[in-house]
């Protein structure tokens, strides 16, 4: 049974660039985490996201980050080990207004710092934002 809502949260992966043969860590999970949005997720890849104990080679990156959780340029390095040379860092941060919020500076502030750059931002829902970022290198292919 689809409740109300289900049909915009299916969109999400789809939104997030994410296909079904994708090989997708999460960083940063805590009990704030949107499920729904977790869960379209693994419903479309059909299959459980990684954690950081993976050692595969990552596709996609989901780093839920939130204010007080350090350094986030450290935090895009440890993403950046397992990651594909051609992969991507979706950096999931608390709407404006939200318990957690991070400043869109602080992130375009880390960005360069760690080879990375930022292309496009998403709405993730009522409570979180999304903020992809890819290799220097590859950002204008």
């Amino acid at each position: 049974m689809v409740a109300a809502g289900d049909a915009d949260q299916n969109s999400v992966a789809e939104r997030l660039g994410l296909k079904p043969d994708m090989i997708v860590q999460e960083l940063g999970w805590d009990e704030d985490v949107d499920e729904g949005v977790r869960a379209a997720i693994e419903e479309h890849l059909e299959g459980e996201l990684l954690d950081e104990d993976a050692d595969e080679v990552i596709d996609v990156v989901l780093l839920w980050w939130r204010d007080g959780d350090g350094d986030l340029g450290d935090a895009l390095v440890d993403a950046r080990v397992p990651l594909d040379e051609h992969g991507v860092v979706w950096v999931l941060t608390p709407k404006t207004g939200q318990s957690g919020h991070v400043e869109p500076s602080e992130i375009a502030e880390a960005v360069p710092t760690v080879g990375m750059s930022q292309t496009s931002n998403l709405s993730l829902g009522p409570g979180w934002t999304a903020t992809r970022l890819v290799p220097r290198s590859t950002s204008r292919r």
